[in-house]
């Protein structure tokens, strides 16, 4: 093919991607430009570098050269600028990022898990077989609240008697404090060397395990399980990606390769932070959960039910989000 018939064939082509370059050049954010969808510009600019590499290798005019030289120094402009909309950058993180880092710190957040549930499952079979060690983790005061709010007398479970349905926004706010505050001292402590994540998740396992063991007896088992089946699903889960984050802080202070300690910090610290954003998250979804649906009036069936499809969700939405066939 001579420059002639190249041209003739692929002219409109070129004019409708140039077009397409201004107006986005012209523009925040567009969803059709110039009739052309947005989805078909990664493919159009691939058929323009294609086509400036023939005109390369087959010594065409210079002008030719340079005009799809130019076409393709736009269009990469275009298809690798920074994303400013807040918005969809949100949605890619938690669609994307989040998950992806997730996914490539496993050894993290299966060892955080390591250290979060095998404590709570001991104290939890532990206070299960002898009632009164809950009061080797809690004082009197703090059991007798916790056997008050699972008393199956109340109206609402999980609720004091003299808390009403009114304080379910309270209550939310509230929630979402005390969770991100768990979440937030589980990450930090890991910048001592990773120690102090390890201190927590093994705290809050004990505190949490020997809670469940001992609400495991009649008359509160039902009423207990069937208020946190839900939240746990995201409240749990987010706890132990929080310890995650924070003992990747604490192995990059331990083993930071050829680095520097505090080199080694400052290269691994984003990553930590999309971890610890992306929990922070989840526990703002389970404070919700906990202050709408956990202590609402539906039938014990109906809340197991709903919590098997909250932990369907989770683990789908960790192990597949952002997921592509090249990913390793």
């Amino acid at each position: 093919m001579n420059q002639n018939q190249f041209e003739e064939a692929y002219q409109e082509h070129w004019q409708e991607f140039g077009r397409l370059l201004d107006e986005l050049e012209s523009k925040d954010t567009a969803k059709k430009t110039s009739g052309i969808s947005l989805t078909e510009f990664p493919a159009r600019y691939r058929k323009i570098c294609n086509h400036y590499s023939l005109s390369q290798a087959r010594h065409y005019r210079p002008a030719l050269v340079d005009k799809l030289h130019d076409l393709v120094l736009r269009g990469h402009l275009q298809l690798y600028r920074k994303k400013t909309n807040i918005f969809w950058s949100i949605v890619h993180f938690i669609a994307v990022d989040f998950p992806r880092t997730l996914r490539k710190k496993a050894f993290f957040f299966w060892l955080s898990c390591l250290f979060f549930c095998v404590p709570g499952l001991i104290a939890g079979l532990a206070a299960h077989n002898d009632p009164v060690l809950i009061y080797t983790i809690m004082d009197e005061h703090q059991v007798a609240d916790m056997e008050s709010m699972y008393n199956p007398g109340n109206e609402k479970i999980g609720r004091s008697f003299e808390r009403t349905e009114e304080d379910d926004l309270t209550m939310f706010g509230f929630y979402i404090l005390n969770n991100i505050s768990i979440g937030f001292r589980t990450f930090s402590g890991g910048i001592v060397f990773g120690i102090g994540s390890i201190f927590f998740l093994f705290f809050n396992g004990v505190m949490l395990g020997g809670v469940a063991g001992h609400l495991s007896h009649p008359p509160f088992s039902t009423t207990f399980w069937q208020f946190v089946c839900g939240h746990g699903s995201f409240e749990l889960t987010a706890i132990v990606i929080c310890g995650a984050a924070g003992l990747l802080l604490g192995y990059s202070l331990l083993v930071p390769g050829r680095y520097r300690r505090r080199d080694a910090l400052r290269m691994t610290a984003p990553v930590a932070l999309k971890l610890v954003m992306g929990g922070a998250l989840m526990l703002v979804v389970a404070a919700f959960i906990e202050a709408f649906w956990s202590s609402s009036g539906f039938s014990a069936n109906v809340k197991f039910s709903v919590a098997a499809v909250l932990w369907s969700m989770v683990a789908l939405y960790l192990f597949l989000a952002g997921r592509r066939s090249r990913e390793s």
